[in-house]
């Protein structure tokens, strides 16, 4: 009897141990998880953060430069789309060492990600090229037509028109905190039509019906923008399926690609190609500024789009466009600055309501995310 208990108290010893031990196992699981969990949250948003700086400094500046080049003697609208999509060679670098590092990786690259075949992704950049090299050209009618504020605020009704894509191809979710970040940046924008009105009289020199002409046309663009916009997050979601900068990339250059080349057709089609030389001896600042306005217009138009492609692919279309829409206020300030606009109240107050607007959204994105770390925590403490 005695050896039969001294065996079990042994037995529960070593089971008590055991457990104890592999308690101990599982909480050192749980800490690293957390650990590498908050580690990659950092870095997703400081990722979120700098597209954010790229998105409303290359949207700004580069909205401002394509004015300028319209305000001081430019004529082509052709070329005035081109600058939009032509400043993708400046990712051949990447391209450049990506390929290097690859060559002396290729032991340790695993093929177990299914890659999507050659004909689906070709008919992706296709399609998104086409269609931004369409809304390029509609965007430049308008900018060339209308005042830059003008422009801004018609512009801000993509945000509309990507909503509802989203809502279809993406199954947006539209919880109140969106909602009321889409009714503040609206409202942002539309206030900056009493101020355009006030200002149409004395600086618009375009006539009653190009001013009709500008406004469809970046109606128009604005609502094709949208539309590639959702397609695009589609795309990463069900076509690409990919988690890396690279694909950011190629999406960027592949389609750029394609618009640039629709474009360059379009060029010389409409003849316009022909004048461009006495265009450039007619700038008002000179030919050296008219190369470097053109050139510097198209590198900043790629920052942009690393910003917008970039939130589109970590976060959502929408997002993406909200951020776009805080940064329209930004443009009649800066016109302030640039163009010796005048500023008034009514602009303060757009500005106000769209930073607003832009933390109601960013709200939601912290609860999802709340919300995203919560569930494996409640997951582990079950366990």
């Amino acid at each position: 009897m005695g050896e039969d208990q001294d065996k079990s108290l042994q037995i529960t010893e070593s089971d008590q141990i055991a457990k104890e031990a592999n308690t101990t196992d599982f909480s050192e699981t749980i800490i690293n998880q957390r650990k590498i969990s908050h580690k990659a949250n950092y870095i997703k948003w400081l990722k979120i953060s700098l597209y954010i700086i790229f998105l409303l400094l290359g949207q700004a500046v580069a909205t401002l430069l394509g004015r300028l080049y319209f305000d001081k003697g430019g004529k082509s609208k052709w070329l005035g789309t081109l600058v939009q999509v032509a400043g993708f060679p400046i990712f051949l670098p990447y391209y450049i060492i990506t390929a290097t590092k690859q060559k002396t990786n290729t032991n340790n690259i695993s093929q177990t990600e299914q890659q999507p075949t050659l004909l689906k992704l070709v008919l992706v950049y296709v399609s998104l090229g086409l269609l931004l090299a369409a809304d390029c050209y509609l965007f430049s009618i308008g900018l060339m037509y209308l005042p830059v504020s003008t422009y801004s605020l018609i512009s801000s009704s993509q945000l509309a028109f990507n909503a509802i894509f989203s809502f279809f191809l993406n199954s947006q979710k539209f919880t109140p905190p969106i909602i009321n970040s889409l009714v503040l940046l609206t409202i942002s924008s539309t206030l900056l039509v009493f101020q355009t009105e006030s200002d149409d009289s004395a600086n618009n020199k375009a006539s009653k019906a190009k001013y009709i002409i500008g406004f469809l046309c970046t109606i128009a663009g604005s609502a094709g923008y949208g539309l590639v916009l959702s397609l695009t997050q589609l795309f990463f979601n069900k076509v690409i399926k990919s988690e890396s900068f690279k694909v950011i990339v190629d999406m960027i250059v592949y389609r750029s690609l394609v618009a640039s080349l629709a474009i360059v057709v379009g060029l010389f089609v409409s003849g316009e190609w022909s004048g461009l030389e006495r265009e450039m001896d007619e700038f008002e600042l000179g030919k050296v500024s008219y190369v470097m306005t053109v050139v510097w217009t198209a590198i900043i138009w790629k920052v942009y789009t690393v910003g917008c492609v970039g939130l589109i692919f970590e976060v959502s279309s929408l997002f993406s466009n909200a951020v776009c829409t805080l940064g329209l206020p930004i443009v009649p300030v800066a016109a302030v600055i640039f163009f010796h606009d005048k500023m008034s109240g009514l602009k303060g107050v757009a500005m106000a309501l769209a930073i607003w607007g832009f933390v109601s959204y960013g709200y939601q994105q912290y609860l999802d995310d709340f919300k995203s770390k919560k569930i494996p925590e409640v997951r582990c403490e079950e366990r």
